[in-house]
């Protein structure tokens, strides 16, 4: 597969291996859909997802609860989501997507982990037509699937297409869809283990396997912030 693929491999399981790193994400994710739609998950779509995602990682039900609890604290009313986009190494493009209560803190970090791999923070909403926002749906495969006739009773819902890989069914939709297709899946008794909103880029680049190691180093850093939500690159 070459040095780059193995290289990538390694480095997105020592990212995603770092319980101390995927849990405070998760929590962050589930208290601010808390805030933003309430705390009761039977009414507040964003949350159930949030929830879900969590539970898909393992995430104890303790630190599930605690993270909806902090919702309605005083502290947590200064919490934001904020983008930040950038060109890395080798003119790799950057989206990055944050979660936190000190912005200050996190431009700055953000800023560095660009400057020290020879990129840069680019204005925001340069790089917004560069990638394209979907609805991402991962569930089981079901033992009875037929695709094709899935795929048309989730057209009013807003789902573009539907795709298996191994044993995992993923449904793709525009991000404006998000709350209908997830409100169709549950309405079929079709559990996502995960679902998101996901940018892909619309022009992807092929780079070569040194130049991958170089970009791999850099996302290393980004992604170990614990402010840092989600990070989407142009990487064909």
């Amino acid at each position: 597969m070459g040095r780059a693929f193995e290289y990538r491999r390694a480095a997105k399981e020592k990212r995603w291996d770092k319980m101390s790193k995927i849990f405070p994400k998760l929590g962050k994710a589930i208290t601010l859909a808390a805030k933003e739609g309430g705390v009761d998950p039977s009414s507040n779509a964003k949350l159930r997802t949030a929830i879900q995602n969590a539970k898909a990682e393992n995430m104890p039900k303790d630190n599930i609860e605690a993270a909806i609890s902090r919702a309605v604290q005083k502290d947590t009313a200064l919490f934001s989501e904020m983008n930040y986009e950038g060109k890395g190494p080798h003119g790799v493009l950057v989206f990055v997507e944050c979660a936190t209560d000190n912005p200050t803190r996190t431009v700055a970090n953000v800023k560095s982990y660009f400057n020290k791999a020879g990129g840069g923070i680019v204005p925001t909403g340069s790089l917004e037509f560069m990638f394209q926002r979907k609805s991402v749906f991962e569930l089981e495969k079901p033992v009875e699937l037929n695709i094709e006739e899935l795929e048309f009773n989730l057209i009013d819902a807003g789902v573009e297409e539907l795709e298996l890989r191994d044993d995992v069914l993923f449904i793709y939709g525009d991000y404006t869809a998000f709350g209908t297709i997830a409100k169709a899946l549950e309405e079929m008794e079709m559990e996502a283990q995960k679902s998101s909103l996901k940018r892909f880029p619309t022009s992807p680049v092929e780079f070569t396997e040194d130049q991958l190691i170089d970009i791999e180093k850099m996302l290393d850093k980004i992604e170990d912030d614990d402010d840092i939500q989600q990070v989407f690159t142009n990487i064909a």
